[in-house]
């Protein structure tokens, strides 16, 4: 993904709060995604990484890691959340709540559910979005995860930021 779908004026943007903005195309979470995470982070836990044995638990098999289908935001976020026009650059400030509800089986497919919380002015070029994300599972009772997810938005120029963030 080169970034997101298009482009708005900050208005027009503003405008989306409390609006579900999109939802993202499925996304198949294979084994081999799985087994590069688990290398990529050294979490080889049998779970994620042996069918065999992960086939014994009540999972019934491997699943995948909850920062796994976390790290996938991104990519779901870029394909169906606008930017600003203008904007330098955007950054992930973090969470004020992150639950994984319920486990990604190797081979299913998940989306991105988001809906613009808020969009609120924080310092100088710096504003804050808001985002309720979900996650769901296709054909699962529960999601994979739910969250509060902050973004920063760095419109026009600031060279100081980087030492201010």
């Amino acid at each position: 993904m080169d970034g997101p779908i298009r482009s708005i004026p900050k208005n027009a943007y503003a405008a989306l709060v409390g609006t579900e903005v999109g939802v993202s195309d499925w996304l198949r979470i294979e084994q081999s995604r799985i087994d590069a995470f688990a290398a990529a982070t050294d979490d080889t836990h049998f779970i994620h990484v042996d069918p065999q044995r992960a086939a014994t638990t009540p999972l019934r098999g491997t699943v995948a890691h909850g920062y796994l289908t976390l790290s996938m935001l991104s990519r779901m976020a870029y394909e169906v959340c606008p930017s600003i026009d203008r904007t330098r650059f955007p950054l992930n400030y973090g969470f004020n709540r992150l639950r994984f509800v319920a486990p990604v089986p190797s081979g299913a497919r998940v989306r991105g559910r988001f809906l613009l919380k808020s969009f609120e002015h924080q310092a100088d070029t710096r504003w804050v979005s808001t985002w309720d994300v979900t996650v769901e599972i296709e054909g699962g009772d529960k999601p994979a995860l739910v969250g509060e997810w902050l973004t920063i938005l760095v419109m026009g120029s600031d060279p100081n930021f980087a030492a201010r963030a």
